[in-house]
């Protein structure tokens, strides 16, 4: 089930009829509080999101959704008019797994869903425990901690530090980081993978000296590291 939310009548009718005609079941929502509502009733299994909307901005919907337990893990691609670079990255960094812009086609959206649902499915077979020098990391139950104290990263942040601890010892180039994490190379292109490096290793205090710039290349966890 997707729910899509969108206060656009025409809008919000053409992406659940196109959705249900290409096999999946979808529902729309004009209002955030009907949104809600549903949430109550049954968890969707991925949710299409707008961020201009009455009652309650598409940010904030989305702040919330991962901060429940039962809906923390659901995948999520904001749809929005709002197109500019730091647009993309601020509902990134909020928790988004993916961004389309309106205009968009439905040809586009379909393989959009289908992209983020393959990406889903093979992460929730990864289920592992790192273990490097002061840096613990489980990525079944989103925990990373430094020294033993939590550490609070976006879902991109942590995607991010996943792969390069599932991928030790290799350098990753920022094309590889972003079509693995965003799943496409979005506007935001080489620039964004910077930055997101910048505050993972602030926010990893200590263990930020894990990740190695290889200059010219990308990027690479290094130290040993025990899987568990």
């Amino acid at each position: 089930m997707i729910y899509f939310v969108e206060d656009d009548t025409n809008i919000r009718e053409l992406v659940t009829y196109t959705l249900n005609g290409s096999g999946m079941e979808a529902v729309g929502f004009a209002l955030p509080s009907e949104f809600w509502k549903a949430i109550e009733r049954q968890i969707p299994s991925m949710i299409l999101l707008d961020i201009m909307l009455p009652e309650e901005n598409g940010l904030a919907i989305l702040k919330k959704l991962r901060t429940l337990s039962a809906t923390k893990k659901i995948p999520v691609i904001i749809v929005t008019a709002k197109d500019s670079e730091y647009d993309k990255v601020l509902g990134l960094d909020n928790g988004a797994d993916d961004y389309i812009a309106k205009p968009f086609g439905m040809m586009e959206l379909i393989a959009r869903i289908k992209a983020l649902m393959r990406r889903t499915a093979e992460n929730t077979k990864s289920d592992e425990v790192y273990r490097v020098g002061s840096l613990y990391v489980n990525t079944a139950e989103h925990i990373v901690k430094v020294d033993g104290i939590d550490v609070n990263l976006t879902y991109k942040e942590f995607a991010v530090l996943c792969l390069l601890l599932k991928n030790r010892g290799i350098v990753l180039s920022r094309d590889t980081l972003l079509n693995e994490v965003w799943g496409y190379n979005f506007d935001g292109e080489n620039r964004t993978v910077d930055v997101h490096i910048r505050t993972l290793r602030q926010k990893l205090d200590s263990a930020g000296d894990l990740i190695e710039t290889v200059r010219g290349v990308g990027y690479k966890i290094g130290g040993d590291i025990n899987e568990n």
